[in-house]
């Protein structure tokens, strides 16, 4: 069998699939690049109209995390047929307008098919400067880490799909599902934010391990300074977590460090694949405050500082 032949070197593609970045990055002209994602996924809540906005929410994600600025959505919807009412697709399609309306953008087209099991996301288009453009691969020694939203909704889901989520902890999940990460497209705007990432499916210590790898750098995080959603901390101590938790460390945790003792919950809360999680950002210290307020302003009052970019070997050592 033959090899599969090297990519072609596309000069004006900025970001492909070489550092796992969240998006891609064509430059169109010296002022201009074109930002373009997708994502998409079966529903983690059984309200339609919430998943809708989930889906939407978690797709723009990935623009903001190249610091660039949305302007245009496509739909993508799988939905049972004959099985599900078309009320509830209507709803997930609704939820997905309202967040795209919220941001300014149109949902300009799409795709639907009959699918044996309701699937909804966008394609999202944004645009950037190209010499703006934030990777995840250009993190520097002595960058502090600032992670943008707390972690937890992975446990929250779990216990949502045992019937152990209660209300008010469900409406803390939608708030942060739901909280768009604006202050990417700012970040864009400073030299001194070095490397912008999302959080999602593989949690906090997977996505933080990328910028390691691609930056050839390791980093240390503060355990105790890490944002935790509060419904996530009790439940956490009460069992709940999923499966792609152990799978992500099965992954990858041979490139972590831990502390001593007991580390369960720590190691739950760090693995816990996200959905529409937060930006995680590597800056130079003196900017650090100067990013912090850029959350801040925009409604993230967990925003923190957890830890540090350091020269060494790509891993991650928590404290």
């Amino acid at each position: 069998m033959s090899q599969t032949p090297a990519a072609l070197p596309f000069k004006d593609l900025l970001v492909g699939n070489e550092s796992a970045d969240d998006a891609a990055v064509y430059r169109l002209n010296d002022t201009q690049a074109i930002v373009a994602t997708t994502d998409f996924f079966m529903p983690i809540v059984d309200d339609p109209y919430d998943f809708g906005r989930i889906a939407a929410t978690n797709a723009i994600s990935d623009v903001y995390a190249m610091g660039g600025k949305p302007f245009m959505a496509l739909a993508l919807l799988g939905f049972p047929v004959g099985k599900l009412p078309m009320a509830a697709a209507q709803r997930i399609t609704a939820g997905g307008q309202a967040v795209c309306t919220q941001v300014g953008i149109p949902i300009a087209g799409g795709h639907s098919i009959d699918a044996p099991e309701a699937i909804y996301g966008l394609v999202v288009l944004g645009l950037v400067h190209p010499d703006r453009v934030k990777r995840n691969d250009r993190a520097q020694a002595g960058d502090v880490l600032i992670l943008g939203k707390g972690l937890g909704v992975g446990i929250m889901s779990a216990a949502l799909k045992k019937g152990e989520l209660h209300d008010k902890a469900y409406q803390q999940m939608i708030e942060s599902t739901t909280k768009l990460n604006t202050p990417g497209a700012q970040l864009a705007e400073m030299p001194e934010v070095h490397a912008l990432t999302d959080v999602t499916g593989f949690g906090l210590l997977g996505h933080l391990l990328e910028i390691c790898r691609g930056s050839k750098l390791s980093a240390q995080l503060d355990s105790a300074k890490i944002p935790v959603l509060s419904a996530a901390k009790f439940l956490v101590e009460q069992g709940f977590v999923t499966g792609a938790s152990d799978r992500n460390w099965q992954s990858y945790g041979h490139d972590v460090r831990m502390p001593t003792g007991d580390t369960t919950n720590l190691r739950k809360l760090l693995t816990d694949p996200q959905t529409s999680g937060g930006l995680l950002v590597a800056c130079a210290p003196q900017a650090a405050e100067a990013v912090l307020n850029r959350f801040r302003a925009e409604g993230f009052a967990d925003a923190a500082v957890i830890g540090r970019m350091e020269a060494g070997a790509a891993q991650v050592k928590v404290v």
